[in-house]
């Protein structure tokens, strides 16, 4: 027991030295691989629905709450709010959901587009909590954690894709909003 005590010991001095949290903090190789590795970690659990649940909901419940909340916003009226996973008609597990009553050409695109509002969370944390954070090697892992779940779950899903597409109207009015602020921007 007094062995991995000492082991533990020379560990944390190990990655807290300045010399190696700089490395890790400057080496963008490094981060890549630490994600990369956290992300195979993750999807080792998808052979269970479970313990794939259990991985996901962290992300899930961001990527549904920005569905709820936009849609809350712009009278989408959202309902069966749900993070609970189950197995969809065509086999694919479905790890969380909001449904909406009221999808109309004005709020369909923002609702179903709204967990891209996640890389906006992510850009400031990035920007102002990283530089004040303390620079250990576990705050360098959790950073690391947090921003690759913020950032995986930022992705619409297809179906967000496919509620985005339902009014032509929508989209040609978030059209020419976009090309008329790239114009005048």
């Amino acid at each position: 027991m007094q062995f991995l005590q000492l082991m533990y010991q020379k560990w944390i001095y190990f990655s807290n030295d300045p010399e190696v949290l700089t490395t890790f903090f400057n080496n963008r190789f490094l981060l890549i691989l630490l994600v990369i590795v956290l992300m195979r970690l993750k999807y080792t659990t998808y052979s269970s629905m479970w313990a794939s649940a259990l991985v996901n909901i962290p992300g899930t419940i961001l990527h549904e709450m920005m569905h709820y909340i936009v849609g809350l916003i712009l009278n989408a009226r959202p309902c069966n709010f749900t993070i609970f996973p189950r197995k969809s008609p065509d086999g694919y597990y479905v790890m969380g959901s909001v449904g909406f009553r009221n999808v109309t050409f004005y709020n369909a695109i923002p609702s179903a587009m709204a967990p891209l509002l996640l890389l906006v969370i992510g850009f400031y944390i990035n920007r102002y909590y990283l530089p004040v954070m303390r620079p250990t090697m576990l705050n360098y892992v959790l950073y690391v954690l947090l921003q690759t779940i913020i950032i995986e779950n930022a992705m619409p899903s297809g179906a967000d894709f496919k509620v985005a597409g339902m009014h032509l109207k929508g989209i040609l009015l978030y059209g020419a909003l976009i090309i008329g602020f790239l114009i005048l921007a």
